[in-house]
């Protein structure tokens, strides 16, 4: 009997050494980037430390993808910038745990599975962007103030940048014992403190300093207006957070070689954020980059996620002072790694045996990505391109094989699908004038997938009746059938021998 709840798969073998190790290394490369991020939309910065820890501890303890790692991100935080600027902090408050009951809904109706219809072009187009958001981040870092670094800054920064990076390359051939990124940040760390180098260290972003995240209901005022200004805020955080969830799922689960649950992961990131609008944290989303370090480090089970979370939370209480000495140069060399493992290179390699039209999707995706840090708008834009463009090249496959048989009638045998794009190229194989005074279209390769189908049909059927000819239609299926109801008092129906097609659903897998 399958479980009702499961929060942990006991079956699983668990490396403890390579977890903990992971969720530590996790831990320290998203420090800076939630802090950077809640800065950016003018939040205190202790809100995006609560929102890595709440994120990342309910999701991984809830989520529906072991190994993936969630946190305050940029994608979600962005969104709430002119919400922040134009009401102000409670109103943020208010439109994350509105995004995280959103979001519990899509889990709750199993609409998680429609993440499955994102098209591989737009996978490489949608991780190719994050791998250069991830890279310009940190080129970013380089800057003091308005203007880049120079002199001894810069080089000094360049150079710890640089050994950190050697390190991650060079580690792995010596020893798989411990995770590279670790190793170079703790190295990086004590050349910089041994050595007392002045260089940029995390504390300059911001204090990490402070105590447990504090329950507290948003300070808003519980109208239908209030509603009206915090929805679409809600709802734009809600899509976004969970299409780079939901994608970054798919990435963990090509790489993994298993299958997340992405309706429970949907619940979990709800979750997490409703969580977030009662306990000061700015809300979140998986983190694609966090995630990647966490598996380059050697997770697979859930426990990475859990000891990350804990030591962000370790860190708020009473590990800031050692934290906030971190070199900026070691975490920055640790994501340019973590940007050039992101980046889909073996689209170049396939660059020429893509079809055309893929090519421009994954391109266009990435471009819109990168120059709108709007992940789920080009997604949705990928999507609909490479809907339409199945659309185009579907409507054109639509074949009719003819042939009279010994009583006379003319027979139609279809293939491809009969709907709006089909309609034209179906109506034109048609001699109604010629034909004989029986016709029969043969569905048994074909189906009726719309309403403009069904028009299509109508139409054909009104032309051969006014030439006093007769139309049947044979071997449509059951759902092909439902939709032809309104058709039944001018179009005869052979239901003989339909097929049935059933629909895969998450219960079968």
């Amino acid at each position: 009997m399958k479980p009702i709840i499961r929060l942990f798969d006991f079956s699983q073998k668990v490396d403890y050494k390579k977890e903990v190790l992971a969720g530590l290394t996790v831990a320290m490369t998203m420090i800076p980037e939630s802090l950077s991020f809640a800065i950016l939309a003018g939040f205190p910065p202790l809100v995006g430390l609560y929102a890595a820890f709440i994120m990342g501890l309910v999701t991984a303890v809830l989520g529906g993808r072991p190994g993936m790692v969630s946190g305050g991100a940029g994608a979600t935080a962005v969104v709430l910038i002119a919400l922040m600027q134009g009401h102000g902090l409670e109103y943020v408050f208010a439109a994350v745990a509105l995004a995280g009951i959103l979001q519990i809904l899509v889990g709750v109706f199993k609409l998680g599975k429609f993440i499955r219809l994102v098209p591989q072009p737009v996978m490489f187009g949608f991780v190719n962007g994050l791998a250069v958001i991830i890279f310009m981040s940190q080129v970013e870092q380089f800057k003091s103030g308005t203007g880049w670094l120079s002199g001894d800054t810069l080089y000094i920064m360049a150079g710890l940048v640089a050994l950190t990076i050697a390190i991650i390359l060079v580690l792995p051939r010596i020893t798989k014992a411990v995770p590279p990124s670790l190793v170079a940040i703790l190295v990086v760390f004590g050349v910089v403190m041994g050595f007392d180098i002045d260089t940029k260290l995390v504390r300059d972003i911001a204090s990490v300093s402070g105590s447990l995240p504090p329950f507290h209901v948003p300070q808003i005022p519980f109208t239908l207006e209030t509603l009206q200004i915090i929805f679409p805020y809600a709802l734009i955080m809600a899509g976004v957070g969970l299409t780079e969830s939901l994608l970054t799922m798919n990435l963990v689960d090509e790489i993994t070689g298993t299958r997340g649950n992405g309706n429970r992961e949907s619940m979990a990131q709800g979750t997490a954020n409703v969580l977030n609008g009662f306990f000061y944290g700015m809300g979140g989303c998986a983190m694609i980059a966090q995630t990647l370090v966490n598996l380059s480090a050697g997770a697979r089970a859930r426990l990475a996620g859990i000891v990350a979370a804990f030591t962000i939370l370790t860190i708020i209480l009473v590990g800031a002072p050692f934290i906030e000495r971190v070199p900026m140069a070691a975490l920055v060399g640790v994501m340019v790694m973590v940007s050039i493992g992101t980046f889909e290179w073996i689209s170049f390699r396939i660059i020429n045996k893509m079809p055309r039209h893929d090519v421009f999707v994954g391109i266009l995706v990435a471009v819109i990505t990168v120059w709108l840090h709007n992940l789920a708008l080009a997604v949705l834009i990928g999507v609909i391109i490479s809907a339409l463009v199945f659309a185009w090249e579907s409507a054109k496959r639509i074949r009719a094989r003819k042939y009279l048989d010994e009583n006379g009638v003319k027979h139609y045998e279809l293939y491809g699908p009969l709907f709006f794009g089909s309609v034209a190229a179906f109506t034109e194989k048609f001699d109604v004038s010629d034909d004989p005074q029986k016709v029969i279209i043969d569905f048994k390769d074909s189906r009726v997938a719309d309403m403009s189908g069904i028009e299509a049909l109508n139409k054909l059927t009104d032309r051969y009746q006014k030439a006093g000819k007769k139309l049947h239609l044979r071997h449509l299926s059951p759902d092909c059938l439902v939709l032809l109801k309104n058709a039944k008092d001018v179009i005869e129906v052979n239901i003989v021998e339909d097929p049935h097609y059933g629909v895969v659903t998450d219960e079968w897998v």
